[in-house]
């Protein structure tokens, strides 16, 4: 008689279990349908500025999507229920992200076309000059030269990267802009200003 108990109850539990798991399918149908939307709405913006996140709620949406197919609805919808929120915390990090590099973007766009522009002038002024300085040689001065066509073609294609929304490499050339202005800066014997030095 025990035996035949234990048989029902546990027979019991598992009908439970399966109700409770069919229960859960139209939820997780909805809460996948969420995610999915979320990451969609979200998904182009965030992908530029916090790729690793959107990597994660993609995995996690991926993991909810694989439970449900198997029809482990229950699972599934623990999966994808929280999804959205954490799509809208993307979307903030994304947002902080985006206004930080346009801030420095400001920064390096009010320094770095002058630095350019005081080169330009100081070549200019040599080439018209009979004798070079005393620490310049002619293949240092012609090396500058060269320099400064490259510095102002990278300028130009980080504002363009800027322009069409890339920050990131928009900052790197920015960068690299500046690395060699402070460099070229240095051949010439000119100083470079002072937010150029770090």
């Amino acid at each position: 008689m025990k035996k035949v108990l234990l048989l029902v109850a546990v027979l019991l539990a598992g009908l439970m279990m399966v109700a409770g798991c069919a229960r859960d399918k139209e939820p997780a149908e909805a809460a996948i349908k969420a995610a999915e939307a979320a990451i969609g709405a979200a998904k182009a913006e965030a992908a530029k500025y916090v790729p690793d996140q959107v990597k994660g709620v993609e995995d996690a949406l991926k993991a909810a999507k694989d439970a449900f197919e198997k029809k482990e609805y229950t699972q599934a919808l623990n999966a994808a229920k929280d999804l959205p929120a954490k799509v809208k915390e993307i979307a903030a990090a994304a947002a902080a992200k985006k206004a930080e590099l346009t801030k420095a973007w400001e920064e390096m766009a009010a320094g770095l076309p002058k630095m350019v522009e005081a080169i330009k002038s100081r070549v200019d002024m040599l080439s018209k000059s009979k004798k070079l300085p005393a620490n310049l040689d002619k293949a240092k001065f012609e090396g500058a030269k060269a320099g400064l066509a490259e510095i102002t073609q990278a300028w130009t294609d980080a504002d363009n990267a800027f322009k069409g929304g890339n920050l990131s490499e928009a900052i790197a050339k920015g960068n690299a802009v500046k690395a060699k202005a402070t460099e070229i800066m240095g051949a010439l014997g000119m100083q470079p200003p002072p937010a150029a030095k770090g």
